[in-house]
């Protein structure tokens, strides 16, 4: 068997045969584990309008909040996945774990906004070793392709679970106390989470053939920062300020020094060699283009429903359930489809579902703070994003032989991660430029005070039109609030379709660019059979 990361182990006993020893104890450390990982995650998603009024912040840096998360997952993964091996799996789940359990402490006491990216950044690498530490290890105790399989499930099902709970765990503690209190939580969690993984659970390497890429993590890292830091802080800053400019084109040369270094590297993090195959590079831009899609439509929702109509937190995290819900529910039907239909129809199911719904929000009204005209758009993002989490993996492994399914797995996970990392950014960038523009156009023309007018130009050029929005009544410049609301939601209505256009990009790639593609493995395969897919770990469906 090969796994997500590469690492190679062998297939155990027939389904007779005795459970291995510890097999329960690390079923149980490894659901915690991911679990953790996720509600650190998905926590800020409800809370993002208290962060905004307790920490006064404004669009980019409430965006930094989320990314900062996910670039350290996505910077880091490939080399936690190593580290594992080398040292132990063990090892790395604590030390993940005892990671969010410091960054949700930081988180906690937080007080500006800066320190809460230093908190999200702590927990994203805590996530980062968490997710492949978790996965490889569970992997190591089953003894066949049927038990793994189950087992796999039950831990994706925890990850679902932990995107669905969390927002409402912090709109719970925000309802009665302070958002400070559900980062709270989280340390518990985390700290139950080492606890677990100590007692429960022995240790797992597999060192033979793998080291860590330096270099290759080096300039990775460095460029992806500098290109996403320029990609944030562009819509506010200005698109051609120096800081700006001189980030983009560093990271672009950083990027480009990580293909050079990787085409040389002896054990590249990312072997760029599979994008020789046509099926495999298109299954790799759709994961990164369709989790675009919905990752920027869950952190478009959160805005909309936080910052800019400033909802209770409870009320923020019911869409969510919808949202992120599916993924954890439809487990049990996903498993028999991939077993039944071709993974390629399920992906361009999917993504076509999450345009539709993305192409409806934005019909949707700012003005209007009920949740119903939601439902419909968040349940179709939610369903389409269920068949193509598993799908995208699925698909990507079937178009490569068994011997390169762990590396073709590790890669497309990487690049999913990545389209998740860039969903807040780019939906940021479509919004707060949009929103910007048109609000000084309307001011422009609006008959307001003159005192107000004038705070109004001072504020929105300090914090755009959000700080505007966020302006308590008979403050200077509230008198433009409802010119800032306006363009809020233009501009995220713009965002929405962004989105969309994403989703169904996502949707006409796979469906023509898989055209005549003969995959590695018949989708009727037997689930005791050692498929190309669940030789990659099997497909996980992680709602991130």
């Amino acid at each position: 068997m090969t796994l997500n990361n590469g690492t190679a182990t062998s297939y155990g006993p027939t389904a007779g045969a005795a459970r291995k020893p510890g097999y329960a104890g690390t079923l149980a450390a490894t659901c915690c584990a991911v679990f953790v990982a996720q509600v650190a995650n998905a926590l800020p998603a409800s809370l993002l309008g208290l962060f905004q009024a307790d920490l006064n912040t404004h669009g980019s840096q409430l965006t930094w909040i989320t990314a900062a998360f996910m670039i350290a997952v996505v910077c880091f993964e490939f080399t936690f996945g190593v580290l594992g091996d080398l040292f132990g799996r063990k090892k790395l789940i604590t030390v993940g774990a005892a990671l969010v359990a410091a960054g949700s402490t930081v988180a906690a006491v937080a007080p500006n906004v800066q320190v809460l990216w230093v908190g999200a950044t702590l927990n994203g690498l805590g996530a980062g070793a968490l997710f492949p530490g978790s996965l490889t290890m569970l992997a190591s105790v089953t003894r066949n392709a049927r038990e793994r399989a189950h087992a796999v499930a039950l831990w994706s099902g925890f990850l679902s679970a932990g995107a669905a709970v969390s927002p409402f765990l912090g709109g719970a503690f925000a309802k009665v106390g302070s958002w400070r209190g559900s980062f709270w939580v989280l340390v518990v969690i985390a700290a139950v989470s080492v606890v677990l993984t100590l007692a429960l659970t022995s240790e797992s390497r597999s060192p033979e053939g793998r080291e860590l890429d330096i270099p290759g993590q080096i300039t990775f890292a460095v460029g992806l920062i500098l290109v996403l830091y320029a990609a944030v802080e562009g819509p506010e800053s200005g698109w051609t300020t120096l800081p700006v400019i001189l980030s983009f084109c560093i990271g672009l040369c950083f990027l480009v020094g990580f293909v050079v270094v990787e085409l040389g590297a002896k054990s590249p993090i990312f072997d760029l060699t599979l994008f020789r195959n046509r099926a495999f590079t298109v299954a790799s831009v759709v994961a990164v283009v369709g989790m675009l899609a919905f990752l920027g439509a869950c952190f478009a929702t959160a805005m909309w429903l936080g910052p800019v109509q400033h909802q209770d937190p409870l009320r923020v995290a019911v869409p969510f359930l919808l949202l992120q819900g599916p993924a954890f529910a439809l487990i049990p039907v996903l498993s028999r489809l991939l077993h039944r239909v071709a993974p390629t129809w399920l992906l361009t199911s999917g993504f076509v579902l999450m345009a539709v719904g993305c192409l409806l929000c934005t019909r949707l009204d700012v003005t209007d703070p009920a949740l119903t005209a939601l439902v419909v758009p968040a349940l179709l993002i939610g369903v389409g994003f269920a068949l193509c989490v598993s799908s995208v993996t699925a698909v990507a492994l079937d178009s490569v032989p068994p011997q390169l399914a762990g590396m073709a797995s590790a890669t497309t996970n990487m690049l999913r991660d990545l389209g998740f990392a860039l969903g807040p950014v780019v939906v940021t960038a479509v919004a707060l430029s949009n929103a910007g523009t048109a609000f000084t156009s309307k001011l422009n023309g609006a008959d307001l005070p003159a005192d107000h007018l004038g705070a109004a130009r001072g504020i929105a050029a300090e914090g755009g039109p959000i700080a505007v929005n966020s302006l308590p009544p008979g403050a200077p410049g509230s008198a433009a609030h409802d010119l800032a609301l306006d363009a809020l939601g233009s501009g995220f209505g713009n965002a929405f379709l962004i989105c969309g256009i994403a989703a169904a990009l996502a949707a006409v790639l796979t469906a023509v660019g898989m055209i005549g593609v003969r995959p590695h493995r018949s989708p009727t395969q037997s689930p005791a059979e050692p498929s190309a897919t669940e030789q990659g770990g099997a497909p996980e469906p992680a709602a991130k």
